[in-house]
């Protein structure tokens, strides 16, 4: 489940970067919208899945609801999923 829940965390982080720092100037600064289209679901997706892995992991090893916040907050800001593969599921 680990190595789940860090590959998902990679890949997470690097859809945010994606859909903010590529393909939603693509949107707005050269009106293309497909490429912002097809990473923002995947995105979603990848989004998705991540809560409810980190809400299962915390919940297999008994992690406290401050730590599950912490997972889920990294999922809201740039690299954050990076720094909380590093921080938290490397070592785990």
């Amino acid at each position: 489940m680990l190595k789940l829940f860090r590959i998902t965390a990679i890949l997470e982080g690097i859809s945010y970067l994606l859909l903010f720092g590529f393909t939603m100037p693509l949107k707005y600064w050269a009106n293309i919208l497909e490429p912002n289209k097809v990473v923002g679901y995947i995105h979603g997706g990848l989004f998705i899945a991540y809560g409810l892995i980190a809400l299962l992991f915390c919940w297999q090893y008994k992690w406290s609801i401050k730590r599950f916040l912490v997972l889920f907050a990294a999922s809201l800001l740039p690299f954050g999923t990076f720094y909380a593969d590093k921080k938290y599921l490397k070592d785990a």
